[in-house]
């Protein structure tokens, strides 16, 4: 059997969702995200984020610029101690704008696409694993895949209009008894 996975959505989960978000510059996250990776991280996690990104299928960026965006994250992230074991993103809109990205796949969520796929590439054990997400299309790929636990988070930590499991990230980890990492001092 593998190794657990902490499977993460990217928008409204580790960056504050602005919508189609693809450049640094615009790119905040959402507060205690990083710690909270860490403690995941300690607690034997791989981290592996899951995205639909259908503003590439819209037109609103391409794939080059989303790569680079995910790539100033792994670095951002690593001189912060947390390591990405990958990041999985679907491009695709049933009726998107652009003909090559308009198509009905199996990655887009609620679909267990990429989920599935990093969990074959990184043999992971999904029984053992856990997904957050900020959207009921998260959880239902988590499920449909196999994945442990999944848990609905409050878009960017922010109460909303929809019921959730817990506000954020740090919230969650503590009612699912995933330790605090000890700080020198």
């Amino acid at each position: 059997m593998g190794r657990p996975a902490a499977f993460l959505d990217r928008d409204g989960v580790v960056n504050i969702d602005h919508g189609y978000v693809y450049r640094w510059e615009d790119f905040s996250l959402v507060p205690g995200a990083v710690d909270a990776m860490r403690r995941l991280q300690a607690s034997g996690y791989a981290l592996v984020i899951v995205t639909n990104q259908s503003g590439i299928a819209r037109g609103y960026y391409d794939e080059t610029a989303l790569q680079g965006l995910h790539e100033t994250l792994r670095e951002h992230l690593a001189e912060q101690g947390v390591t990405l074991a990958a990041i999985e993103y679907c491009p695709h809109l049933p009726g998107a704008t652009l003909a090559r990205y308009a198509l009905d796949c199996d990655c887009r969520k609620p679909a267990p696409g990429m989920i599935l796929r990093a969990a074959q590439a990184l043999r992971l054990d999904l029984a053992g694993s856990l997904l957050f997400g900020d959207k009921p299309s998260d959880i239902e790929a988590g499920r449909r895949a196999g994945v442990g636990r999944c848990v609905l988070l409050a878009t960017n930590g922010e109460p909303g209009g929809q019921a959730v499991d817990y506000r954020n990230l740090p919230q969650a980890l503590d009612a699912l008894g995933i330790a605090p990492l000890a700080h020198p001092g």
